[in-house]
């Protein structure tokens, strides 16, 4: 947050920040703790502690390990209603990546700023959402190349594709493959850093409203503060889009691979 001039920078939040620097480096490149880092092992502590609670397997299950069940039953039927056939043996993977993706975009979310400690986006950065969709694509190529060969090949060229169009549709199919990495970290990336933007000009809207005076704190102030709040909510609901629309997405390109249409 930038008080230069009464003036708040909506992009200091999504600044990477080293928090711990142990003076070494590999291959040239210095080795440090940077708070994406710190709320990534955040995320994955915070899932880990969810899972236990769907361990005990207890004849009548605790609310928590109800509310795993049914993260687990929803990510199953994604899967099966997705990939269809032998789709099971993905579901550790495309479950793992809905929730990790679900929890990072709800712990940065949460208002910790209200006790001095500021919550860090990890996937309003692109190149942390680009290694997500990269390894999704490797999943599909590899399977695709490893259970048909280069019959794979052959995804590029759709069934009934007139023979004077054999030139140009392959061309276009590859082109729109290989895209395909690409806008699935992009869509993410964009979801997060414009709704948490939005939020930022909304809270400097309250905050310089407050400090110019009763009138402006009335007029500007409290409608922005209560936009702000509807905004919130918002964002919750596009957390859990996100992460399903990544995990469908995911879902979809594996299900290509394995059938090849």
């Amino acid at each position: 947050m930038a008080a230069e001039s009464g003036k708040i920078d909506p992009m200091h939040q999504f600044e990477i920040q080293t928090i711990w620097d142990p003076g070494f480096s590999i291959a040239g490149h210095p080795i440090v703790l940077t708070n994406s880092a710190v709320w990534m092992l955040a995320a994955a502590v915070a899932l880990w502690a969810f899972m236990l609670l769907g361990m005990k397997r207890q004849v009548i299950p605790t609310r928590g390990q109800m509310l795993v069940e049914n993260f687990t039953g929803f990510v199953t039927k994604l899967v099966d209603d997705n990939i269809g056939h032998g789709g099971r043996k993905y579901v550790p993977y495309i479950f793992s990546l809905f929730m990790f993706i679900l929890f990072a975009n709800l712990l940065g979310l949460l208002p910790l700023g209200l006790v001095g400690l500021h919550p860090f986006t990890f996937t309003s950065h692109f190149t942390v959402t680009g290694v997500l969709a990269i390894m999704s694509f490797s999943i599909v190529l590899i399977v695709g190349f490893w259970k048909h060969g280069l019959k794979f090949f052959s995804l590029f060229v759709p069934h009934g594709t007139p023979l004077w169009l054999i030139w140009l549709i392959p061309a276009i199919e590859l082109v729109s493959f290989l895209v395909r990495p690409f806008s699935l970290g992009l869509r993410l990336f964009v979801a997060m850093i414009a709704g948490h933007i939005l939020l930022k000009v909304l809270a400097g809207f309250v905050i310089n409203a407050g400090n110019a005076g009763l009138i402006p704190g009335l007029g500007v102030g409290i409608p922005s503060f209560a936009l702000m709040i509807g905004i919130s909510a918002l964002e919750v609901l596009v957390a859990g889009i996100q992460a399903y629309v990544f995990a469908l997405l995911t879902s979809l390109y594996i299900h290509d691979a394995e059938h090849l249409h």
